[in-house]
């Protein structure tokens, strides 16, 4: 006679099936840095953010050692607004007057940084709110864009050219979780901060910590060969099949590629683009067999 399973005691094994399923990526990055790159949708969803924290506590109780950077763009152009300067974009970057930098350095230290550490110390004593500036973690150097064969200039834009990441492995060997606004002091400016791409400075820190893992909240389920054909997603895409696709991308997801691109030939053990608007999509990619999104391996993995 068949064994009969009460309802609750089958949504029991099912759970533990799911348990099971993450042993081997918690042994696998038991110890391992995550690097993860918070932004898109999940930034401005309150109940997204929510279960970005809970992932974040969720890596650290799991023997993960996560880091977090954070830009904010939707915060910074809802402040500009409400103080009536103008956003504008050149070549898919935010022209930065000095007023323009007084904002986003407010808006990013101040809140953003603020509201995501408090997110995740609802859940214990573990995020640390840190900046490019603490330190000297980042050095930027002022960048322009190249538009129809002409340099144009973005004011107080940069790139990070130099990453001393102590401050970060500091709060590591705490056991805490840093959290890092994406600005940079400018390395030839005394005095002055840039604002940089926070998947490039993301990208970075990665590899400046020798992180196994790497990882970008998107606002699409991951790369596509082929868009607007969504039967295209791409899995798993090597570091040199991503760098000949590049230049064939939409322009929103080049500079995204690239960090993931950069991050691999840095060292890190693999990278991924993942989807911000599903809750605990993270912990999707790290503990599951399929994963989610696209993950960007070194040649020959």
């Amino acid at each position: 006679m068949a064994t009969v399973i009460p309802a609750s005691t089958a949504e029991a094994i099912a759970k533990a099936a799911v348990l099971i399923e993450a042993l081997p990526w918690l042994k696998r990055y038991n110890g391992a840095i995550a690097v993860v790159k918070f932004g898109g949708n999940a930034m401005v969803s309150p109940e997204l953010t929510r279960a970005f924290a809970e992932d974040m506590v969720f890596l650290r109780h799991a023997g993960l050692k996560p880091v977090v950077v954070h830009g904010g763009g939707p915060q910074i152009s809802a402040r500009l607004k409400d103080l009536g300067i103008e956003s504008e974009f050149r070549g898919g970057y935010r022209v930065t007057t000095p007023e323009a930098m007084t904002v986003v350095r407010d808006v990013l230290r101040g809140e953003v940084n603020r509201e995501l550490v408090d997110a995740i110390n609802e859940h214990g004593d573990f995020a640390v709110g840190l900046s490019g500036e603490d330190s000297s973690l980042f050095t930027g150097r002022k960048r322009g864009v190249e538009i129809d064969g002409e340099t144009v200039d973005l004011g107080l834009v940069g790139d990070v050219v130099a990453v001393n990441p102590d401050v970060v492995h500091t709060a590591i060997d705490d056991g805490r979780i840093p959290v890092i606004s994406s600005i940079a002091p400018d390395g030839d400016t005394a005095g002055q901060v840039l604002n940089v791409n926070a998947d490039a400075a993301a990208s970075a820190l990665a590899v400046a910590l020798e992180a196994d893992k790497f990882l970008i909240l998107t606002d699409v389920a991951g790369l596509y060969s082929d868009w607007p054909n969504r039967d295209s997603l791409v899995s798993v895409i090597t570091a040199s099949e991503l760098r000949e696709l590049l230049p064939s991308l939409e322009s929103g997801m080049i500079p995204k590629m690239t960090a993931c691109l950069e991050a691999v030939d840095g060292g890190v053990f693999n990278a991924a683009i993942i989807d911000g608007r599903l809750e605990h999509s993270l912990l999707l990619e790290v503990f599951t067999q399929q994963g989610i999104g696209t993950q960007v391996v070194e040649d020959g993995s």
